[in-house]
């Protein structure tokens, strides 16, 4: 059994701790360069899938006009999801003020990907903006983004999302951003944030009209062309932190989504064939069995603590590890009231509780593509 826990015990450190520590070491003793070019100004098509978004609109809009990018070689495309407020009648309107703006809608909702795949199909510019509706955008956000993506071996760039307010799942990004921005400098990242990207129209696949995660299955398709997805840190898209609950549900969708991409992409289990393997596999997929290692680490654990065949010392420290996660999950239940602590602990749970309940929804089929 000691050894079931120490092969528990070292997934868990390797994964939240040891893989973020080599990705940094790695990045800092041989990164690999992008061509920057401040004067790479592609024709741009912005492509907004958007579903009940009307309190978003205006601002969104805004935000997109004091881009600073020439006004003739930047189109925006708004695709209403099966919208039940006012989000299209607003589209049409800003449109009509706007010759820039062109509206299209799905009739029933049928979630983002066939959202994009109509705007991907109507977009005129070389180069796709995907971004949401809800996140404003820094004026210098477009070039920066534009920047790297005129090296002809970068294929996809990826925002930053900066969030106002002090929560866990804000602290658990600042966390992801860490790794993404390592994992960019020594290559290419495996995700982006689906809030701000920019991939060349050439590049984008059409999405498998039920996938979960169009800002996985974009960059991760770009590796077989051997093209890199990296990180843009000044091209930043500005949004509010969330809470647990409503982190939950949006995490639920992301590991449930990472079970579907390996099913619908198998070579991505392969080395000789998936470039980013070594960091799929330490970023994404080792994180899918770290809830089950926590469970068998604390069941065995228990059993080990209060086993009267084992040396006195032996024992104690079994005791100790035993009563360190009972701590823990204890703050993790105070959460707030436990202070920062509690809150970090409280998400920590929160995240791999999803991944549970990911791995059933994909086994059951139950996920649905609406967001």
């Amino acid at each position: 059994m000691t050894h079931a826990a120490f092969a528990a015990l070292a997934l868990l450190v390797y994964t939240y701790a040891g893989y973020p520590l080599l990705v940094l070491l790695w990045s800092r003793l041989a990164p690999r360069r992008v061509q920057l070019r401040s004067d790479f100004e592609p024709s741009v098509s912005v492509c907004i899938a958007v579903h009940d978004g009307e309190r978003y609109l205006e601002d969104k809009i805004r935000s997109l006009d004091t881009l600073d990018y020439p006004r003739d070689k930047l189109e925006i495309l708004l695709c209403s999801d099966g919208s039940n407020d006012g989000t299209e009648a607003l589209a049409r309107a800003l449109a009509e003020r706007d010759a820039r703006i062109r509206v299209f809608s799905l009739p029933r909702r049928s979630g983002k990907p066939s959202a994009l795949n109509l705007l991907r199909r109507e977009a005129r510019g070389d180069v796709l903006l995907m971004t949401d509706v809800r996140q404003t955008l820094a004026p210098s956000a477009l070039r920066a983004l534009l920047e790297p993506l005129a090296d002809p071996g970068i294929g996809c760039v990826s925002g930053s999302l900066v969030l106002a307010g002090e929560t866990g799942p804000s602290a658990y990004w600042r966390y992801e951003y860490f790794i993404r921005r390592c994992e960019a400098r020594r290559g290419s990242m495996v995700g982006v944030s689906g809030s701000l990207y920019a991939v060349r129209r050439g590049d984008f696949e059409e999405l498998p009209p039920d996938v979960l995660l169009d800002d996985m299955f974009v960059p991760l398709s770009l590796v077989r062309s051997q093209k890199r997805t990296v990180l843009s840190v000044d091209a930043v898209a500005y949004d509010e932190a969330c809470d647990d609950d409503r982190e939950f549900g949006r995490k639920v969708r992301t590991l449930a989504g990472n079970y579907q991409l390996v099913a619908k992409m198998p070579w991505l289990l392969v080395p000789g064939k998936n470039g980013v393997w070594f960091e799929l596999v330490s970023h994404k997929l080792l994180r899918l069995v770290c809830p089950w290692a926590l469970l068998l680490l604390f069941v065995v654990s228990t059993s080990l603590a209060f086993d009267a065949r084992l040396g006195a010392g032996v024992a104690l420290g079994w005791r100790a590890v035993w009563l360190s996660q009972l701590l823990f999950y204890g703050l993790a239940l105070l959460g707030s009231r436990a202070g920062r602590v509690g809150v970090v602990a409280r998400t920590f749970v929160v995240l791999n509780a999803a991944a549970v309940v990911g791995l059933w929804r994909f086994l059951l089929g139950s996920q649905a593509v609406t967001w």
